[in-house]
């Protein structure tokens, strides 16, 4: 994890500088991603020049934006408050007689995640600020993001990490903060709690997969990193219709990914 971490701070701190750049913004949910996302940000660039944005919808939950505010307390950043539910209500009333009649199910999710990145976009524009991209590799592979939503971003520093190793990189870092006497960047409780996008009511990520991170991302480690068969990968322990599905799943987004941010790379290390 310190190889990894120090790896990223330095590629970060290179490709942002590289392109012109010394300031950045993330937006800032409470969860996991978004959370190392801006902590990475921080050591590489310096706690002035990263900026986080909470943009609360109308899923969103109270402990959300409190963890989102107390990581941006503990890592000392700027941030703005810019909900999106208006602007998610603009356009589902204006969409709904063309979608149908209502609005509702994936285009309503995704119109919410591209609300999110206007409002990120409009303030690197203004402000001059590289933003940055929080997917993971997991949710890459899977197609679990959003085109032109979630998606975007100049680079995206944990592209190269699957969801497993964002949890296991997270704490590491707080380890080696409390280690030093100081406080842990991360909070606990986006450490703890199911990770969500929130945008449905009660929304969890791995129910929405269909499998838990750790089994998803052994199967796609299996299949993408190691290039095993169908048949090598099961009689590692794990159920044959679910890697077939998840394999089926994975290549049918190959579309998405070719559209992703660049990422920073460190899984040869």
């Amino acid at each position: 994890m310190e190889a990894i971490w120090d790896s990223l701070v330095a590629q970060l701190r290179g490709f942002v500088g590289g392109i012109g750049f010394s300031h950045c913004v993330v937006g800032l949910s409470g969860g996991i991603d978004s959370a190392l996302a801006a902590a990475l940000a921080v050591e590489a660039l310096g706690v002035e020049q990263v900026h986080g944005v909470l943009m609360p919808g109308p899923y969103s939950s109270d402990h959300s934006v409190e963890d989102a505010e107390a990581l941006a307390a503990n890592l000392g950043i700027e941030t703005f408050t810019v909900p999106i539910t208006d602007a998610y209500e603009a356009f589902a009333e204006v969409l709904a007689e063309p979608c149908g009649g209502s609005f509702g199910g994936l285009a309503a999710e995704n119109t919410q995640a591209r609300c999110r990145m206007v409002c990120l976009m409009a303030l690197s524009n203004a402000h001059g600020w590289l933003l940055l991209n929080t997917g993971n590799k997991s949710e890459a592979y899977m197609g679990y993001s959003t085109l032109y939503g979630d998606t975007a971003g100049a680079v995206a520093p944990l592209g190269d990490l699957y969801k497993t190793e964002v949890y296991a990189l997270a704490e590491a870092l707080n380890g080696r903060a409390r280690k030093a006497g100081a406080v842990a960047p991360i909070p606990q409780r986006t450490l703890d709690k199911p990770p969500s996008a929130e945008l449905a009511p009660d929304q969890q990520d791995e129910k929405a997969l269909g499998v838990d991170y750790a089994t998803l991302d052994g199967i796609l480690r299996c299949a993408f990193d190691e290039h095993q068969p169908v048949a090598a990968i099961v009689a590692c322990g794990y159920d044959e219709q679910l890697v077939e599905d998840v394999i089926v799943r994975a290549e049918s987004f190959a579309f998405k990914r070719a559209q992703l941010p660049p990422t920073l790379p460190v899984s040869h290390l």
